[in-house]
Order: C-alpha cells, then structure tokens, then sequence
C-alpha cells in the first residue's frame, strides 16, 4: 500500500513522482523497463564496466521550454544541479545534396546586423519576396488570433494548408513548410496549424529573446546527465521505484480505481504479476500502451479515456553512430533536406568537454559520436531502395550512413566508411522475421521491423482527443505527452507539464495545503493582445478572422487566372 502509484517511469510519471514527494506524499513507481525515463533515457550498449550509451534520439532544449528545464534546476548534481549540464548550442547546418550547405545561427543576437538577421523567419534567407510577405502574413494571422478560433478552426487544419504549401517555391516548402519536423514530431501536411504555428513562432521568439539561449543540448548521454540524478535525488526525498515492473491491468469498481495489476508474464524475466493498492493512481504508460489498460466501466465514467486510442503515432527513432574521429560539422544540429528519411543530427562530443563522461575511457578506438534521428520510415532509401520499416536494422544503419554521406561529402570527404566503429539503432525497433504484415504479395516473407515505441504526433482534430490530467475518476490522473498541455506536442516538456499537472490534481483532491506545481503559458508579444481581444469578439459573433477574407480573395483570384 502506497500514497499514490504512479504507473510509469518516463519524465511525465518521474515529474509527478518529484512534485507530489516534495510535498510529502509517499509515492512509488512502476516501471516496465530496467531503466528509468523513458524514450528520454539512455542506455549502455553492453555490460562492460564502462559502456559506451545509445539513445532513443538526441535530446534538446529549445527557449521555450520552461517546465522541464525548471524541474531540472531543482535535481541536486554535484555542486550544483542538472540544469547545469545544459549546454547551448550556437548554429545549424542544413545539408544538401545538391550544394553546399547553409548554416542558420542559433545564438542570441548581439549585433545590430545579428538582429535584423534574426528577425527574418527561420530559414527564409533567399526566399521569393511574395513567399516571405505570404508567410509573415499567416504569422501575424495567428498572432492576432484568439484562443478560441484556435482551438475550434486552425485546430482543423493542417499546417500544409495553412501555409498554401502547395502553391510556393520549392524552397518555401523545404525551408518553412519542414523547419518544424526537423527537430520535434510535427509533420506539415498533417500537424495541425494551431500547434505547428504556435510551436514555429515558439522557435522564432526563442531566438529573440536575450534572457534565454535559443537551444540546449545535454553534456553527456542523457541518463548520466539526467536522469540517474534525479532517481538518486527521489530516492532520497522516500519514493520507491520497481524496475520491470510492466502495468497489465487497471481494476475499477464503477466509481474509482481499487488497484492494479503489475509485473512481467510468469514465463518472462521479472517479477511475476502481483495486485498493488493505492490511494491515488497516476497513469503515465505510452499513448500506445494506455488504451490496452482502460476497462469499459472505466472509459464510459470518462469518455475523455476512450478519446486516446483515436490519437495518431508515428515512427521517429535514432541511430548511433562511433567515429575514431570527432567530426565537429556545426556547434549544433543538422538538417538533412533532401534526406529521404528526413534526417537530422548532431555530433555529440563537442558538448561533453564539461562532463565526466570520456569516450576514451569506454573504447579507445571510439572519439566522436554522430547521433541522428530518422523521421520518415515511409519513403524508399537510396542504398536499398525501400523504406526504412521495410529494412533489416543491418540495412538501417547502411542506408542512414550512405545518406549523411551523401549530403556532407563535398569538396572535403567528412565522413569516410574507415571512420566507422561501431553504431547503435535503437531497440524499440524489432526485426519482424517474417510477420504477416512484412509479407509480399507473393505471401513469401520479406525484411521488415516493427517499432515497439512509436511517437505520438499531432495530426489535425486532435486536440479534442487529447484528455485533461484530471479525467473526472476520484483517484486517478494521467501523466503522458498525450495529456492536454499548453506546447500539445510530443515532448520532454509536455510530458512534464502533464506530470504536474497530475500532480497538482492528486494534491487538490487530497486537501494538501502546500503550492501547487507551476504551470507555464506559452509566452506570445503582448503588442498582439488587444488584436487577440478584438477578434474573441468577431468570433463570438461568428464573424471571421480579417485576415481570412484575404486568404480567400487570394485563392479565388489565383483560381480565376489559373483557369484562363
């Protein structure tokens, strides 16, 4: 018997464990795998006393996180805290096939000519003068739109549309249509525009703003930087944690959560299924494990509960690569454009210098670290010529090697096939062996993998199935990416602001007079305020947005002319 139960070891369920600890609670946490902090965690790649660390993907820390980058400046590390191993990063590299690549500075402004540079929209150097005029024009739309159009219109459309992605320069779609998909799970055509607007502009503020770096990334492997102080640092505040303890069942009696089933199937490493009792519960399992936990009685009590298995999931997972050499490329990510397979990475060991984590004390032969994430497991490679779900992970690492190749191999040969050590794809991707769905037409099996974590990703509609923390049971919360956040993207930082805000129901319910967890909106220019007011009232009356009879006159005049 515990306080509360928090069913989930990811950043959502450790951030309800530290608020509600820190408060007194006595709280324990379950968790399926052997490490804890989910796709956030990093893990040893074998069991030497000194292994080198894979990871579910970079991660990063761009301006406008708050509640994660908080949460870190509270985790004891050393002398100081974990925020202190946030490193910022200073530019990005967009690689091309086609030329040289472009490097866009992500360091704040501090020149006069660094500031005009940077008031132009993300990447839209050499853009069409019609292009960048269109853009800024959607962008002061959103600005000056209010919450409630958001929600109920640029909530059901897609970015793609939003933009008129279709009718710009190629370069437009390259540069804007993709600049959010590069570093966080938001896919143009169908994310919708009410979160990929509010995370570009996000982006844009971020470097603007001079209290901030624009973005951070960790100096070592996220578990050693992280994660493994803060376990440490919950430990110490009381709460328990039990490892391999996947979550089979939530029991429901109609009204409230009486218990649940944990622990690993009897012919399986781990402890067997035992029954555990809480006063609280909070639910923080993946978006693709939560559906499978949630009873009939249970959904029908809370429909918002039922809402989760309608939300959309997609594949965004990284790959390690070891170099004998440590090749720099740019003091912060890289963007592949033309990539297939919609690449993006960032060498690593240039942010460690300031950590205790030394390459050379885990292989000797091993000095840099290129890890890159794929994002588009659809569309055929150039090596094999078949997408990447349809690859043996022998053939994954062959063909993302071949097209960072590709793209930074000019002049001077950055990465030669000799550099390569090793290289490290993460788990969750699994060799099907010939499973029905990786069948030819033929019936004879073909390569394939399953991925047994799959991302969440905002498609457009779905904000209304996203549930609140607090779904109307008694005595039970939600702590996941997919829980209703301000960001409502698929995230470390959402996932965090879900944790608290689990926390801070489980603490209202309980009468705990103690300072709820902070909660932080997501910050737009206040010069937009009374634009924002005056449309509530336009759309109160039904009336619409001002600059929507633009659009429209546009695409009428664009049609008109198109049909001569």
């Amino acid at each position: 018997m515990t306080d509360v139960a928090v069913l989930g070891g990811g950043i959502g369920g450790l951030t309800a464990a530290h608020e509600l600890a820190r408060r007194g609670l006595e709280v324990t946490v379950f968790e399926a795998n052997d490490r804890f902090g989910g796709k956030a965690r990093s893990m040893p790649i074998d069991d030497g006393p000194a292994p080198l660390h894979g990871e579910h993907g970079f991660r990063f820390f761009p301006a406008f996180y708050r509640h994660v980058t908080d949460t870190m400046a509270r985790i004891p590390d050393g002398d100081g805290t974990v925020a202190d191993n946030l490193v910022e990063t200073e530019a990005t590299l967009i690689a091309s096939e086609r030329g040289p690549g472009r490097i866009a500075e992500t360091r704040t402004p501090d020149t006069v000519r660094g500031w005009l540079e940077a008031l132009r929209p993300a990447f839209a150097e050499d853009l069409p003068a019609a292009d960048v005029r269109f853009l800024l024009e959607r962008l002061l739309y959103f600005l000056t739109a209010c919450e409630q159009r958001r929600e109920n219109e640029l909530d059901d459309v897609s970015w793609w549309e939003f933009i008129d992605a279709d009718d710009r320069s190629p370069e437009f779609r390259e540069r804007l249509a993709y600049a959010t998909q590069a570093l966080v799970a938001l896919r143009p055509q169908v994310g919708s525009a009410r979160t990929i607007g509010a995370v570009y502009l996000q982006l844009l503020f971020g470097q603007l703003d001079p209290t901030r770096p624009t973005e951070r990334v960790l100096n070592a492997p996220t578990s050693e930087a992280w994660i493994d102080p803060w376990v440490r640092y919950l430990e110490s505040l009381g709460v328990e944690f039990r490892p391999n303890a996947p979550i089979r069942r939530l029991e429901f009696d109609g009204r409230r959560v009486t218990g649940a089933v944990v622990g690993s199937e009897r012919d399986a490493d781990g402890p067997s299924p035992e029954r555990i009792e809480a006063d609280d519960y909070v639910l923080a399992v993946p978006v693709d494990v939560a559906p499978r936990l949630l009873t009939p009685e249970l959904t029908r009590t809370a429909p918002a509960l039922g809402r989760i298995e309608r939300l959309d999931t997609a594949w965004m997972n990284g790959i390690q690569f070891y170099l004998t050499e440590d090749v720099t490329l740019s003091r912060g990510h890289q963007v592949y454009a033309d990539a297939p397979w919609a690449l993006t990475s960032i060498s690593q060991r240039q942010f460690w210098s300031g950590s205790d984590y030394d390459l050379e004390d885990r292989d000797d032969e091993v000095a840099g670290v290129l890890s890159v994430i794929v994002s588009d497991w659809e569309t055929p490679g150039i090596l094999h010529e078949k997408p990447a779900r349809r690859c043996s992970r022998e053939e994954i690492a062959a063909e993302v090697w071949e097209q960072l190749k590709i793209h930074l191999n000019g002049a001077d040969e950055r990465l030669r096939d000799d550099m390569l050590v090793d290289w490290f794809l993460d788990p969750a991707i699994v060799e099907t062996g010939g499973a029905p769905e990786t069948q030819g037409e033929d019936g004879d099996a073909v390569a394939g993998v399953e991925n047994r974590s799959p991302l969440l990703i905002n498609t457009v509609g779905s904000l209304r199935n996203r549930p609140p923390a607090d779904v109307g049971v008694p005595n039970l919360a939600l702590a996941g990416d997919y829980v209703r956040t301000n960001a409502d993207l698929a995230s470390m930082e959402s996932a965090n602001e879900a944790g608290r805000r689990a926390a801070n129901a489980v603490l209202e319910r309980r009468g705990v007079r103690a300072s709820p967890a902070r909660i932080w909106d997501l910050e737009e220019p206040v010069v937009f305020d009374p634009l924002k007011r005056e449309d509530r009232v336009r759309y109160r009356l039904g009336l619409p947005h001002p600059a929507e009879l633009t659009q429209s006159l546009r695409t009428v005049t664009r049609g008109l002319v198109g049909g001569r």
